[in-house]
């Protein structure tokens, strides 16, 4: 059973859509699943689109699990997993950058290796990334080029946040991590190779946002470096 963790803050448009998108994926492939939002009090009114989806598709495949305020991405996944029925987790956002069509090709990854986890990938194989300008696809890969000579975390992605995990193996993770924002799941790779976990990866095309703004600022930028070193030094 595979429960699909869909952190929100602001996707009243996406959300409908991508939700859409899961269900159809998932009953087209035979996939047995569940679909937790976990809204951050969105003042664009998310939430009552996510109770809306609860009626349409019901609550044992739709369970929305909001929190009052926006308290990070890391305590999101730790809040949905508490909800969480599947031994297999998948996180994934909910702005369409992530096509669930690839979700299948992650199952099967996992099956073939069977893998701790299976992560998307946008830097190898026919991976790719579309809608970005030139600024952030050098910030993207200058990140991750930074990564990987610092950290040789043995994975082409570290900062995508399209994963397949054991659960039990997430909750090990999430036990360890100490970051927040972007970093988190650079963090989460890096960890996962320390304890001994594999690791399987598809490639992915990832896609801008349409609908809303990217949440990848300035201060974002200055976090995730200061965030490297912290990991640079302490693994």
């Amino acid at each position: 059973r595979l429960s699909v963790l869909l952190p929100t803050y602001n996707e009243r448009d996406n959300l409908p859509l991508v939700v859409w998108m899961l269900v159809r994926t998932f009953r087209d492939s035979g996939i047995d699943f569940e679909i937790i939002i976990i809204d951050d009090g969105s003042p664009d009114g998310t939430q009552e689109v996510a109770e809306q989806l609860e009626k349409l598709y019901g609550s044992d495949k739709i369970l929305l699990r909001p929190r009052a305020r926006k308290l990070g991405l890391g305590t999101a996944y730790i809040h949905g997993m508490k909800h969480a029925t599947g031994n297999f987790i998948l996180i994934m956002d909910a702005d369409l950058s992530h096509h669930p069509k690839f979700i299948p090709e992650f199952i099967r990854k996992q099956k073939e290796g069977n893998f701790d986890i299976v992560s998307g990938t946008r830097y190898k194989g026919n991976g790719g990334v579309y809608g970005w300008d030139l600024k952030r696809k050098l910030i993207s890969r200058g990140a991750n080029f930074l990564t990987q000579v610092l950290l040789r975390p043995g994975a082409s992605d570290l900062t995508g946040s399209f994963r397949l995990y054991r659960k039990e193996v997430l909750q090990k993770l999430m036990e360890k991590c100490v970051s927040k924002g972007y970093v988190f799941q650079m963090e989460m790779i890096v960890r996962a190779r320390q304890l001994g976990y594999t690791i399987g990866e598809v490639p992915i095309s990832f896609v801008d946002r349409v609908y809303g703004e990217s949440k990848l600022g300035g201060n974002e930028i200055v976090s995730f470096l200061k965030g490297l070193l912290t990991l640079f030094a302490t693994t």
